[in-house]
């Protein structure tokens, strides 16, 4: 049998947003890493993103600054659709707005749009009824899918995390530290990481930026409870220190309060075989296998109570299960296997028609 032919592939992202990122940043690195992983395949990429990007694939950069803007998205979705003509690319995957996609939306191009945020539902049936069966969607966890009634075809891909990136850490001392990495404000819950660690008698480790509309909040609710011995907050970390920070810890502290698509803290955690303590909330328990990876809990109390299992988890089955699930390797094949779904629906589109 013939191997399948390499394709011709079109990525987007926001325009404020580089890719990878300069800094801290989400959904870039899932498309960076995606970009990587389908050019280390022998696939073309063209990346439509910020002239900031250095992702290592053609690029074309958005001649619109602002995805707010209605004059930048007209711009964007003009240049998107002249590069993006019929037989240019097998299939335009985008991370950007679905505006972007309007012009293309009664072409015989496949598109696919991913979700990493909250889904519309108007805008996805607008969009459905201008593609006429060109455009399918995917979600980064049952979750967000299930949470509103979604018309069209679903796939569900979820986040990952560049495996090799992480060091992975058979074991750590018994009084290693817990560890919370993320945006400092309420939503992420790192009052509650604090509670948690108090409560339990274990040393604790803040990381993370502190966004200035929430500077406020960090010290009515975060600052006062620092120390230089059981609560330390270390400001923002790069990827090294994130390895270390992660890779040292007992576990990862997931408090949060909102419904969150796809936390990658929890992958990258797991990476380095550090198990995740989690609120039932959002993707937390799609990603942490209970009683195996880490813990689901409904409360702070239980949270506390599963502070003192943690010698019960092998590290090795966090960095399996991120292997099989949550990887580079996992996400690009899983999206790679979309792409021929689409194509092959295309297929027999045309053979029917």
């Amino acid at each position: 049998m013939m191997p399948p032919r390499p394709l011709r592939i079109a990525l987007t992202a926001d325009p404020e947003l580089p890719v990878p990122p300069l800094h801290y940043g989400g959904i870039e690195r899932i498309i960076d890493m995606l970009a990587r992983g389908l050019l280390a395949r022998g696939h073309s990429v063209t990346l439509f993103s910020s002239s900031q990007s250095t992702c290592p694939v053609q690029r074309v950069c958005w001649p619109g600054c602002s995805s707010l803007s209605l004059g930048d998205t007209m711009l964007n979705a003009a240049t998107l659709a002249r590069y993006a003509l019929p037989g240019s690319f097998d299939i335009v995957h985008s991370f950007s707005r679905i505006a972007y996609l309007a012009p293309l939306l009664p072409l015989n191009v496949p598109k696919l749009m991913t979700y990493q945020r909250e889904i519309n539902p108007r805008t996805t049936s607008g969009a459905l009824r201008l593609a006429r069966g060109t455009l399918q969607f995917s979600a980064i966890s049952a979750q967000m899918i299930a949470a509103a009634p979604l018309a069209g075809h679903w796939h569900l891909v979820p986040n990952g995390v560049p495996l090799d990136s992480y060091t992975f850490r058979e074991s750590v001392p018994d009084d290693a530290p817990l560890v919370f990495l993320g945006r400092i404000e309420e939503i992420k819950g790192p009052h509650l990481a604090i509670e948690v660690a108090r409560r339990a008698g274990r040393r604790l480790v803040i990381a993370g930026n502190i966004p200035d509309a929430h500077r406020a909040w960090f010290n009515a609710n975060v600052g006062g409870h620092l120390d230089d011995d059981w609560v330390r907050y270390i400001g923002p970390v790069d990827d090294a220190q994130k390895n270390a920070l992660l890779g040292d810890a007992a576990a990862l502290l997931m408090p949060i309060l909102w419904e969150e698509p796809f936390g990658i803290v929890m992958a990258e955690a797991m990476a380095c075989g550090t198990p995740v303590l989690g609120l039932r909330r959002g993707s937390v328990p799609e990603v942490v296998e209970h009683g195996v990876t880490g813990f689901v809990v409904d409360s702070v109390e239980d949270m506390v109570s599963a502070v003192a299992c943690i010698g019960s988890l092998r590290r090795a089955a966090s960095r399996a299960r991120v292997a099989r699930l949550f990887s580079d390797e996992a996400v690009t094949e899983a999206y790679l296997g979309v792409y021929r779904e689409m194509l092959a629906s295309r297929m027999l589109m045309k053979r029917s028609s």
